[in-house]
């Protein structure tokens, strides 16, 4: 029906006769001739009417927003003063010569050009119309592109793509799996998969060494802008490799995609321990955009009157740190008080601050409410180890560690952005030696990536002293997100079994992951690999603020779809056949 898509014609073009087909974006009629914007996927041309061609003429002057024409005509250059530097097509414009209008369209729910103000609700709904938006046509492409260059790169470095179930058994992965009734077995379920993980380890025990797929993934969890209850991950694993091997393999990949699609150096990945991380970001994945560090001071105010800081100096579970702003002490009353307000959401119970007006004057150039409870000399110390200068705000986090790491880790980055220190463009980094396992809330040990994950040490050293054994895992971070995780995984049975009595899984070990256990008595090889989000990667190459911004049909944050209602209540005979019978939650 066409002969070129609108935005592959250029001044190249002119003279040919060339036939298109799209929406039209906009229409303008200026004295006796009609201007329609014609719009795909790949962009936007200008097609001309004038009353010569009488039929099409008179078309093009019933015809309206987002109808859907063919149109063919002669590309031409534009007259002198319209050419229109901000379209790929803004040269040239077509002079319409026939018109075919091959489908009408009523006045859409929302306007589709950059003057949109429709909220996400109307566009998840109408969702259909919303991914008409050029905006959005870009992001998707966006995305077919890279998943592209992604299955090239992997294909060039020997990788194979091979499928793994997508109807498998409930595992403990950290998330709630969604269930899946079996009609053939009554009162059993099957699990929609949390990631490939344990399929592509039995791969590397099979001797596929060299594996990836693009994996469709799904976890029954509280959403967030960067959380989809399902979602696509970049699956990768491979046999007879160190923790080198797949960091160079995904630097090399992750640095070509920003060069070829972004046209971006995204240059070295620096290596932080996640001890370090906590202790300079107080986060695990931070943005390196962010020049702002987390000083420890406890060694200062251990002695000090002030239980505050005094408390937590002393408790080996506990933090104090101060975080410099420079420039902040420009900053209200009121925005301070906000800030408080942010960090209670981590369980922060305060936040205490100092600022520094005037760094010569000693204590008279310093305003804080913490001062009377503070010996000037430990003030003088802080104010020194942190660095301030005159203009500065410095703020204080006290308490147990993970609270004061989040909370104050959160302040960073809330800080960076407001203060402007933040630079844009982008940082990559690796986190390194992780802890293999975390305290949970019942005070039982939980994996902190996942129980497959290869811990530095043998069976008796990981049962003995589990708080204190590193795992070989390392997280990839882009600009403040986690974009993949990986390690290392258990090879020996042994060492497995040594993992799951940690983790008090007892008997549920066998019935779980016998399979798992038994194939790992045949020769397993040492394997590794990692897993990149696929959705949080597109968010970050396209600029999006959410990850439902480059997903074609999310989900919205209470896991439901506005455009086909679902989920939805199924009939009873459906039920039956399932052997499921609702009840009303008591």
């Amino acid at each position: 029906m066409r002969t070129h898509y609108c935005a592959e014609l250029s001044s190249q073009s002119v003279g040919e006769e060339i036939t298109v087909c799209g929406w039209v974006h906009r229409r303008r009629d200026h004295g006796g001739v009609i201007f329609l914007d014609i719009r795909d996927r790949s962009g936007i041309l200008q097609v001309v009417y004038d009353p010569d061609t009488k039929e099409s003429f008179a078309a093009a002057d019933r015809v309206r927003n987002e109808f859907v024409l063919r149109c063919r005509g002669r590309v031409r250059p534009r007259p002198e003063g319209t050419i229109n530097p901000g379209m790929a097509t803004g040269e040239i414009e077509v002079l319409g010569l026939e018109l075919e209008v091959l489908n009408e369209s009523e006045t859409p729910a929302f306007q589709l050009d950059e003057h949109s103000e429709a909220g996400e609700d109307v566009r998840l709904r109408y969702r259909y119309l919303d991914l008409r938006r050029p905006e959005m046509q870009d992001k998707l492409q966006l995305r077919a592109k890279t998943a592209s260059y992604v299955r090239k790169y992997l294909d060039a470095a020997g990788y194979l793509d091979i499928e793994t179930p997508t109807l498998t058994r409930a595992t403990p992965e950290g998330a709630r799996d969604y269930l899946v009734p079996s009609r053939t077995h009554p009162g059993e379920f099957f699990a929609l998969p949390q990631s490939p993980q344990v399929f592509k380890q039995l791969l590397m025990m099979s001797g596929f060494d060299r594996y990836y797929q693009v994996a469709r993934c799904y976890r029954d969890e509280d959403l967030r802008a960067d959380r989809q209850p399902e979602f696509t991950q970049i699956d990768i694993e491979a046999s007879f490799v160190e923790p080198d091997d797949i960091m160079g393999l995904i630097e090399t990949m992750l640095q070509g995609i920003w060069r070829d699609l972004l046209n971006v150096e995204l240059g070295q990945f620096p290596r932080l321990t996640y001890a370090q991380a906590m202790q300079r970001y107080g986060s695990d994945k931070p943005d390196l955009r962010n020049p702002l560090e987390l000083v420890d001071i406890a060694d200062l105010l251990k002695d000090v009157e002030f239980k505050v800081f005094a408390g937590p100096a002393n408790d080996a579970k506990g933090r104090v740190v101060a975080l410099r702003a420079p420039g902040g002490a420009k900053l209200s009353r009121k925005m301070i008080d906000d800030y408080e307000k942010f960090i209670s959401r981590y369980g922060a119970k305060g936040l205490a601050y100092i600022k520094v007006n005037d760094l010569a004057a000693g204590a008279d150039g310093l305003q804080s409410p913490i001062l009377k409870f503070l010996p000037e000399d430990a003030v003088a110390a802080v104010l020194e180890r942190v660095g301030a200068e005159t203009g500065d705000v410095v703020f204080f986090g006290a308490g147990k560690a993970k609270v004061v790491n989040d909370s104050i880790g959160a302040l960073r980055v809330e800080l960076g952005r407001d203060l402007g220190l933040t630079k844009a463009g982008f940082a990559a980094c690796w986190v390194v030696d992780w802890p293999m396992f975390e305290e949970g809330k019942d005070g039982r040990m939980d994996a902190l990536h996942h129980p497959f994950t290869k811990p530095i040490g043998e069976p008796d050293e990981i049962t003995r002293d589990p708080g204190n054994i590193l795992a070989q895992a390392y997280d990839v971070v882009v600009n403040g997100y986690e974009l993949g995780g990986g390690s290392l995984r258990i090879h020996r049975q042994e060492v497995q079994r040594a993992v799951f009595d940690v983790l008090q899984l007892g008997q549920e070990a066998d019935v779980k992951f016998g399979f798992l256990l038994d194939a790992l008595k045949y020769g397993c090889p040492p394997h590794g690999g990692i897993a990149l989000g696929l959705d949080r990667l597109i968010m970050l190459l396209a600029g999006a603020d959410s990850i439902r911004d480059v997903i074609a049909f999310p989900k919205t944050q209470s896991a439901s779809c506005l455009l086909t209602n679902a989920p939805s209540p199924v009939d009873e005979q459906q039920l039956r056949d399932l052997n499921i019978r609702l009840r009303e939650r008591g």
